[in-house]
This record gives structure tokens, C-alpha cells and sequence, in this order.
């Protein structure tokens, strides 16, 4: 929960100057701690705390049998004579189990044109574009929408973008098409000096989080999506050592002409038998899955 955050909406004849100040505004937030919650879901409601962060979670045991796909609760906070002050809706996805499987993808440089690895290129891009004018990679939308198989497989968009990007993200990938799935993002950060080095890090965070996957949907197997820019390759790498019988192939986006693939990573997909593809654009990856079946 963010104190002092206000509703962003980009259009694409927005100046340079609307820009700025609204990424600003995204980094210079105030994190709401310890604030009680009510989660409404299907007429229950059920409460829980943000942490010294402004996060919460909560698991729920339902009564409610949830269809797979997309579903809706109500977030909403109340003051100490529990009137309400803020609510608000959100997605949360129920994943079908009996998905053949699922696709797990970078963001920056793998679907967004970021260049993450070019500090002031990025920041330009950061600073003066908005989720309406920045770009995807050509053909990303229209292979993930042949991934997702009409919705029935799940996308999950692992990243190394903070929180504060979320609703950005959220409205990039509905302008372009992206199919809708969870991004899992690095903590929320505070300040210019976070903003300017937005996407930073050691990216290991992406492991974790794909562990977290694999531990959520055991019976579920996975490609995995991602460009040579941000240690991908490598993560990817250490996943296949722990899950090498759940991943079905893995995709990387060549960033620079020089990018190679290090012999003893080479080795080990081979071993396991994972396809590794090293790719210039989508197309080459789209080829690959429809010649191996998958879409």
C-alpha cells in the first residue's frame, strides 16, 4: 500500500515533461506500513496486515470452487472508526493444473525494447516515453498469444522492474496485446538515484521466484524466456540443474552480436535434453515451438 500515489494515465500525445514528472511521481511514493487490509472475495471478507514495507499476502482457504482463469477481489483499507478511505479492485489468476504447460518470461529486453544494458539510453527511454509509446520487441504479442493457447496456459512475467513500474506494465501489455499474466517484480524503491538505476541488481531474486513457481504447480512443466543482457541465461542455467525434468525449452533474446553461449552451459542442456535456442527475433523462436508442437 502507497501513500501519496496518484492515478497514472498515459496517452500518446503526452509531452516529455507529463512524463517525467508521472515516473517521478512512481518513485517518490510513501510505503503505507502495518495497515489492516479487507480482502473481499465472493461475499467474504478476509483481513490481513501490511508489513513495514506496505506489503501483504495472505493465503485463503476458500469454499468457493474457482474456475480456472481470471477472478476479482475488493482491497479495501479503513480509518480508526473503521469507515472506509481507499478500496479497489484486482485480478488474481487461478491456474489450471492440467495445463500441458506454462511459459515463465523476462520483461526488459525480452518483450519491452529497454535497453537495460545502456544506462542513459534506458533512462531516456524511462523518462520520456510512457506505456503508450514504448515499444515491444516486433512479434512478441502475437507468439504469446499462441503460447497462452487461447488462455488455458499460464504466463507468468518474472523481472527485475520494481513494483513502482507495475501499472505501467499492466497498461503496456494491454495496449500491445501481450497476454495478461502475474509479474512477479523486485521490491518497491524509493528515490531518484532507484529510478535511475531502475532494473538493477543482481537478478538472482528471478531464481527465487521461479522456484517459487515450481513449487506451486509441481505437476507443471515450463519454457522459459529471456535475453543475454540481464544474466538470464545464467538463472535459467541454475534452474535447469534443479528442474531440468519440468522445462520444456528455453529462449534467449541475443542483445549484442557478440553474446555467445558458454561452453559448459551448452553442455548441460544437452545433457538434459532442454533445447537451448540463442535467438535474433521472435520469429526464430515461434519456428522452433511450432516445429517441437507446442502451438
Amino acid at each position: 500500500m502507497l501513500e501519496d500515489r496518484p492515478e497514472f494515465f498515459a496517452e500518446v500525445q503526452d509531452r516529455k515533461r507529463k512524463n517525467i514528472k508521472t515516473m517521478l511521481s512512481r518513485y517518490f511514493s510513501t510505503p503505507l506500513p502495518e495497515t489492516e487490509v479487507d480482502i473481499w472475495l465472493k461475499g467474504k471478507c478476509y483481513t490481513t496486515h501490511c508489513d513495514e514495507l506496505g506489503y501483504f499476502s495472505i493465503w485463503i482457504n476458500t469454499e468457493v470452487d474457482f474456475d480456472a482463469g481470471w477472478h476479482t477481489a475488493a482491497f479495501i483499507i479503513k480509518d480508526d472508526e473503521q469507515q472506509q478511505i481507499c478500496r479497489t479492485e484486482g485480478d488474481f489468476l487461478i491456474a489450471d493444473n492440467n495445463s500441458d504447460f506454462g511459459v515463465i518470461s523476462d520483461i526488459d529486453d525480452t518483450v519491452l525494447v529497454s535497453h537495460a544494458t545502456q544506462i542513459v539510453r534506458k533512462t531516456r527511454l524511462i523518462l520520456t516515453k510512457n506505456a503508450k509509446t514504448r515499444l515491444p520487441f516486433e512479434g512478441v504479442a502475437e507468439f504469446y498469444q499462441l503460447l497462452s493457447k487461447n488462455g488455458s496456459r499460464p504466463l507468468f512475467y518474472v523481472s527485475s522492474s520494481e513494483w513502482n513500474l507495475y501499472d505501467f506494465l499492466v497498461d503496456f501489455f494491454t495496449v500491445r496485446g501481450i497476454p495478461k499474466g502475474p509479474f512477479l517484480l523486485q521490491e518497491f524503491k524509493s528515490g531518484l538515484n532507484d529510478l535511475l538505476f531502475s532494473g538493477g541488481g543482481s537478478h538472482f531474486h528471478k531464481l527465487q521466484k521461479i522456484r517459487r513457481l515450481m513449487d506451486l504447480f509441481p505437476h507443471m512443466s515450463f519454457i522459459l524466456i529471456g535475453d543475454s543482457g540481464q544474466r538470464d541465461l545464467m538463472i535459467y542455467h541454475k534452474a535447469l540443474i534443479e528442474f531440468h525434468t519440468r522445462i520444456k525449452a528455453v529462449y534467449i533474446r541475443k542483445i549484442k552480436k557478440q553474446d555467445a553461449i558458454d561452453l559448459q552451459i551448452q553442455n548441460d542442456f544437452r545433457r538434459y535434453q532442454v533445447p537451448l535456442l540463442l535467438i535474433k527475433n521472435t520469429e526464430e523462436a515461434e519456428v522452433h515451438a511450432k516445429n517441437e508442437g507446442w502451438i
